[in-house]
This record gives structure tokens, sequence and C-alpha cells, in this order.
């Protein structure tokens, strides 16, 4: 269980390294969007590829940093059931979900967009915007991001099971308690 949990801490940190470097590209794009809006506004000036890389970087943003956002526990829960059940069934719901529902759907996923970005790099497509970008770029954006949040599901379900078996502590189950007290 070490050795699992090791794996675990190295896809956090990938993770987290990923995550907090993309979260720059929002930057990025709001600095395009505003330059963009200014010429145009200015001096009737205007580039498709400039508002392509907006799409870009908001799609980078948001694919890449999914694994980070399922490291932090922020991705979005229906909790109607699951707050009022106790800790250990619900690490039993995560651990089915992540095996049933996350994996194979990221899976899917890799395995249906690679085919297209191997398409479009050896094709050199570009967007049929005029001015427009490369397309695989984008594209292979959706197999890495997919990829990243699979290998956080994995981190989490090492880390589901670790608790489960007594290895480590439940960093949930202790905050619960310290809100609790407080």
């Amino acid at each position: 269980m070490s050795v699992l949990l090791s794996v675990s801490r190295a896809i956090d940190a990938i993770n987290t390294f990923v995550g907090k470097a993309v979260s720059w590209l929002v930057l990025a794009a709001v600095l395009i969007s505003a330059i963009n809006a200014t010429t145009r506004k200015l001096f009737n000036i205007s580039s498709n590829a400039w508002l392509e890389a907006q799409w870009y970087l908001f799609s980078a943003v948001f694919l890449l940093a999914a694994g980070y956002t399922l490291l932090n526990n922020e991705h979005v829960k229906v909790d109607l059931i699951y707050g009022q059940i106790k800790r250990r069934s619900q690490l039993w719901i995560e651990v089915f979900g992540t095996l049933f529902f996350l994996f194979p759907f990221c899976l899917i996923t890799i395995y249906l967009s690679w085919p297209v970005v191997l398409s479009k790099l050896a094709s050199g497509e570009v967007s049929n915007n005029t001015g427009g970008l490369l397309l695989w770029p984008v594209w292979a954006l959706i197999p890495a991001g997919f990829g990243l949040l699979a290998l956080q599901g994995l981190s989490e379900l090492i880390k589901r099971i670790a608790i489960l078996r007594g290895h480590i502590h439940d960093a949930v189950a202790i905050a619960d308690a310290d809100a609790a007290i407080l």
C-alpha cells in the first residue's frame, strides 16, 4: 500500500503543478480579449486567430485543470442522500463511482478523441475561419485533460481504499469533526 500511496502523491503533485500552471492561462485569455476588443473598437482591426486563441486557452484551463479540481474535491456533487449517510458508505460510493463511471468515461473519451487528434495533426487542418488556427492542438487537449483526470481518479481511488483499510487518516472526516467543534 505504501508504494501505491507514493504513486498517489506523485499524481497529486503532477495535477497540482498542471492546475496551478494553467490557471495563468485565464489571465492570458483576459488580456487577449481586452487587447482584441480595444483594437477592434479603436482601430477597426480584429483577428479570428485572437478569438480562437481565447477559446483554446479556455479549453486548456477547463480540460487540463479537471484533475486538479478532482484533487481538491471541487467537482459538483448532488448531495441529496450522500450527506446523510455514514462516511464509510460515502467512501464506498466514491470507489464505485470512480471504477464504474469516471474511469470508463475517461477511457472512452480518450479512445474516441485520439484518432481525431492524429487525423488533424497529419492533415494540418486549420479552422474554417479566415486566419484561423491549427486544430490539432485544441483537440489534443481532450485526451490530455481526460488522461490527467483519469490519473487523478486513480490517485483518489488509492486514497479511498487506504482510508477504508485504515492506512491513512480521512482528511474529510477530520475537517468535518473540526467544523462541528466550531
